[in-house]
C-alpha cells in the first residue's frame, strides 16, 4: 500500500492502472448494464411491483423524502427503499471535483441537488442554505440524512435550521449530541457518565503524557492510539503499545503529530471480534437495528442473526445507551463494538466494550434491502404518527414493532474485490511475493462473491448507479488526483472516499 512518502510516479501508475482498469471493464459492464435494462421490461422487478400496488391504493398519501449522501451506498440504498415503499424521493450529496455521483442516476430519485461542501474558511452557511432552499422549494417532508464523516456536526447545524425555519422534520441528531458521539474522547466520556462500559481510555497531548500512561500500565496491557480527529493519514495505524523494546516504543511515539491543538486518545487493546451495530433512533426509540462483524475497513457485510445472543447484547446496549440519555433521541446511531471472551470457573463469558461512536448512518443500512414498507414505517413516525396503520404508514396508538433483515443477503462491491482479491494478487504473484495457490484462493473467493452475494451497489432494476460509479465517478476522481498531485492511500468504495496521505 502507497503512503505520503511513496514517490509521486508510483501513485502515477496506481491511478493510471485502476482508469486502465475501468476502460477494460467497460465492455462487460456495458453489456450488463442493457441487459439489465431488457430483463427488468420482461420480468418486472420486486420493488417498482411493490411501488406500483402501494400507489394504487386510494388512502395512501406519498411523502416527500429528502435524502442526503445518495453517492454512497447507505444514501442510495435508502433511497431505494422509500421509493419502493411509494415515496417521492429526492436526492443531494456533493460532487467533489464536480464528478457526478451515481446517485443522482438512480431510477428511485425524482431530482438531484448538487450541494456545497462545508470549508473551513466559509464554513457550513452556505451548505446550511442550499439544504433549506431544497427543503422549502420540494416542500420536504422528512430529511433523512447520510452524512459522511467530514460532515456530521454541519449536518447538526443544519437540522437545528430546517426544523426551525421550515416544517420538515430531520432524522439527524442536534449538534449537541452529534459532537459530543462523533469525538472518541468525548464519547467515551458520555457513555461513562450514563454507567456503561467503556475500555480504558486516556486523552492525551503530548508525548510525554503517552509515556507516562505506558509506565505505570501493567505490563500485559496493550494500548491503541486514535487521532480524536479525522486523519486520514494515519487512520489505519493500528500500532500496538508499548512496542516490544523501549526504543521501539518511543521511536513510534515520535512519530506521532500529537500536540495541545491535535490531541489524540490512548485506548486499551482489547483482543476479540469487532462488530459494528446500525440503529435508527426515533424519538428515543429504537425503530430499526443490524448487527455484523466489522473491520477496520468494512468491505464485506454479513448480518449477525437478530436473536443470536451477540446481537441482542448489542440492541441492549443500544437501548440502554439511548434511554440514559435522557433526551428525545432522533437520528442514525452506530456503534463499533470489541467483543472479548473471558474464561472462569463459571465457564465462558462475552465481555461486550464500545470503542467508537458514529452518529449517523452506516453502510450495514444495505442489509434491509427489499425491506422499503417495513423501514419507511420507522422513519415516518416521525412525521405521520397520526395517519392510519398500513400502506406504509403507523398509528400513534400502536407501537410497531423492531425492524431487523429478514433474511439479509450478504453484500460485497465487486470493484473492492477484483482489485484486492484478484489484481493486487496476481501483481504479487508475478514479482513472486505470492504462491499459485494462494492466488487460485482469492480468484475463488471472488468468484463466490459474484455467484452467491450481493453487490451494494447493483440492483437490476436501477443499473446505472452501478456502472456510473465505475466507469464515470472513480476515473473522474484519479484524473482528479493526477491533475492536481493529490497522493491517496486506500478508498472506500461504498462511501466514496479516498484516504489522502
Amino acid at each position: 500500500m502507497l503512503n505520503g512518502t511513496s514517490p509521486w510516479h508510483f501513485h502515477l501508475a496506481q491511478n493510471a492502472a485502476l482508469i486502465l482498469t475501468s476502460i477494460l471493464c467497460l465492455p462487460l459492464s456495458t453489456f450488463i448494464l442493457f441487459s439489465s435494462y431488457v430483463i427488468s421490461f420482461l420480468f418486472p422487478q420486486d420493488a417498482p411491483r411493490k411501488r406500483r400496488r402501494i400507489r394504487a391504493s386510494p388512502t395512501f398519501v406519498p411523502q416527500t423524502i429528502l435524502i442526503t449522501g445518495v453517492g454512497m451506498t447507505k444514501g442510495l440504498v435508502l433511497a431505494r427503499l422509500f421509493y419502493e415503499a411509494g415515496h417521492d424521493v429526492i436526492g443531494a450529496d456533493f460532487e467533489p471535483h464536480g464528478v457526478q455521483v451515481c446517485g443522482r442516476y438512480s431510477r428511485s430519485i425524482r431530482r438531484f441537488f448538487r450541494l456545497p461542501k462545508p470549508t473551513a474558511d466559509d464554513g457550513s452557511a452556505w451548505y446550511i442554505h442550499a439544504l433549506l432552499r431544497v427543503v422549502k422549494q420540494e416542500r420536504v417532508d422528512l430529511w433523512v440524512s447520510c452524512s459522511g464523516v467530514a460532515s456530521a456536526v454541519e449536518d447538526g447545524q443544519a437540522k437545528e435550521v430546517i426544523e426551525r425555519r421550515s416544517s420538515c422534520r430531520a432524522i439527524q441528531f442536534d449538534v449537541a449530541t452529534t459532537s459530543t458521539l462523533h469525538e472518541k474522547d468525548t464519547f467515551t466520556q458520555e457513555t461513562e457518565r450514563l454507567g456503561l462500559p467503556v475500555p480504558e481510555t486516556y486523552n492525551v497531548t503530548s508525548r510525554d503524557a503517552v509515556h507516562k500512561v505506558l509506565h505505570r500500565s501493567p505490563k500485559r496491557k496493550c494500548y491503541i492510539m486514535k487521532s480524536v480527529g479525522v486523519d486520514d493519514a494515519v487512520r489505519g495505524d493500528m500500532t500496538l503499545l508499548p512496542r516490544r523494546t523501549v526504543s521501539e516504543t518511543y521511536n513510534h511515539v515520535s512519530q506521532i503529530p500529537i500536540s495541545d491543538q491535535k490531541p489524540w486518545v490512548l485506548q486499551q487493546f482489547i483482543k476479540g471480534r469487532e462488530y459494528c451495530t446500525h440503529a435508527l433512533v426515533v424519538e428515543g426509540k429504537v425503530k430499526a437495528f443490524v448487527a455484523c462483524p466489522s473491520a477496520e475497513l468494512l468491505m464485506h457485510y454479513e448480518a449477525l442473526p437478530s436473536d443470536s445472543a451477540l446481537s441482542r447484547a448489542m440492541l441492549a446496549f443500544t437501548k440502554e445507551f439511548v434511554a440514559r440519555s435522557g433526551q428525545s433521541l432522533t437520528g442514525h446511531l452506530s456503534f463499533d463494538f470489541m467483543v472479548d471472551e473471558d474464561a472462569n470457573e463459571k465457564g465462558a463469558e462475552l465481555m461486550l466494550k464500545p470503542i467508537e461512536c458514529n452518529p449517523r448512518a452506516h453502510t450495514a443500512v444495505a442489509l434491509f434491502s427489499g425491506q422499503g414498507p417495513e423501514i419507511s414505517k420507522g422513519y415516518l413516525s416521525l412525521v405521520e404518527s397520526n395517519l392510519a396503520n398500513g400502506n406504509g404508514h403507523i398509528s400513534n396508538s400502536e407501537e410497531e414493532e423492531l425492524v431487523v433483515p429478514r433474511q439479509p443477503a450478504k453484500f460485497y462491491w465487486i470493484g473492492h474485490d477484483l482489485v484486492t482479491l484478484v489484481l493486487l494478487p496476481l501483481l504479487r504473484l508475478l514479482q513472486g511475493r505470492m504462491r499459485m495457490e494462494d492466488w487460485l484462493r482469492g480468484c475463488s473467493e471472488f468468484m463466490a462473491h459474484v455467484l452467491f452475494w450481493k453487490d451494494g451497489t447493483f440492483e437490476i432494476w436501477d443499473p446505472l448507479p452501478w456502472w456510473w460509479l465505475y466507469h464515470v465517478y472513480w476515473p473522474g476522481q484519479f484524473v482528479a488526483s493526477i491533475l492536481q498531485r493529490r497522493k491517496w492511500s486506500r478508498i472506500n468504495v461504498s462511501t466514496i472516499k479516498m484516504f489522502a496521505c
